[in-house]
């Protein structure tokens, strides 16, 4: 088990590695340098020259890279001119409302999926079945912005028992403070989410129920209940837990979509006003703390997954 974790840890830090140099490589890549990234297309080549002299950016690629992984390795992302603060300053202050709006959401997509998709193994090619398997395949299908409108729509705009836009406290728990505001946020993130782990959690359960043990278990006379709470779900519920890792990229980028369109004040919402604003660094930092996230996320999947099953330690 050590030498699993070891070999998944050396693999991450590659991969964090490698997302760091492109990143630095983005930078340098837009617009011919950063300083002229950061100043504007309207700003002389005198001002960027003096931007580029100034900050170092006039020094060899190899030299800038090790100073700019010098300053990650100590935890610096970067610095917002337009803003004028440090990215990592804005990130943390963004960071609690997009960390909890994420993890409610996830939460609820886990506690709604997973039942649906055993449901819907048990009641296999049943109506209940199929009409799940169409629902799930619409709401899989369907953008992020458009299942955020649709709510808006119905809730907000036809019955008005719902506000279109978030709350706008600065609280990291202002979805439990003024749950009334976030509920379509919450909705719309968790939905897009519940459709495809039901979907996984459907065909684990299948896999499950043709197993020998589970022909055992009813033979020995235990209620399908007592089955598929005792003996199922610890099973079925293993590829989840890697996709659920796996999902981190798909929780990010709802963000960003839900944020911006309900006006969420979080990470998702400083990113699309980064982008309209071409503040590069807040991007760059951003994407390197995104990816991280990832790495991290299938990181703890793999060793949750191997912890529960020791025939994935040989991969």
């Amino acid at each position: 088990m050590v030498q699993y974790v070891l070999r998944r840890l050396g693999t991450s830090v590659v991969v964090i590695l490698g997302v760091s140099l492109i990143t630095f490589l983005l930078l340098h890549g837009m617009s011919g340098s950063p300083g002229r990234a950061i100043l504007g297309v309207q700003a002389s080549a005198e001002a960027v020259a003096a931007f580029d002299r100034e900050h170092g950016y006039d020094r060899s690629l190899v030299i800038q890279y090790f100073d700019y992984l010098g300053g990650l390795l100590h935890g610096d992302l970067g610095h917002s001119y337009k803003l004028n603060q440090s990215v990592n300053a804005l990130l943390a202050e963004n960071a609690g409302r997009t960390a909890m709006l994420s993890a409610v959401a996830l939460i609820l997509a886990i506690c709604a999926a997973v039942p649906l998709g055993v449901f819907q193994a048990v009641k296999r090619n049943s109506i209940g079945d199929n009409v799940l398997t169409a629902l799930t395949f619409v709401a899989y299908s369907m953008p992020v912005f458009l299942l955020a409108m649709l709510l808006i729509q119905v809730f907000a705009m036809g019955l008005g028992v719902l506000p279109a836009q978030a709350a706008q406290s600065s609280s990291d728990f202002v979805i439990f403070t003024e749950p009334r505001a976030m509920l379509l946020p919450v909705l719309t993130l968790s939905g897009i989410t519940v459709a495809m782990y039901s979907r996984y959690q459907r065909s684990a359960a299948l896999d499950q129920l043709a197993q020998d043990y589970i022909r055992v278990a009813r033979a020995k006379g235990l209620s399908m209940r007592m089955v598929l709470t005792r003996h199922l779900l610890r099973n079925a519920c293993i590829p989840l837990v890697t996709l659920i890792g796996m999902s981190i990229p798909l929780l990010l980028t709802g963000n960003l979509v839900v944020e911006s369109v309900f006006n969420y004040p979080g990470l998702g919402l400083l990113f699309f006003n980064s982008l309209n604003n071409q503040d590069y660094p807040v991007l760059l930092g951003y994407t390197l703390v995104a990816a991280t996230l990832t790495v991290l996320g299938n990181l703890v999947a793999d060793v949750l997954v191997a912890a529960t099953d020791p025939r994935t330690r040989r991969a």
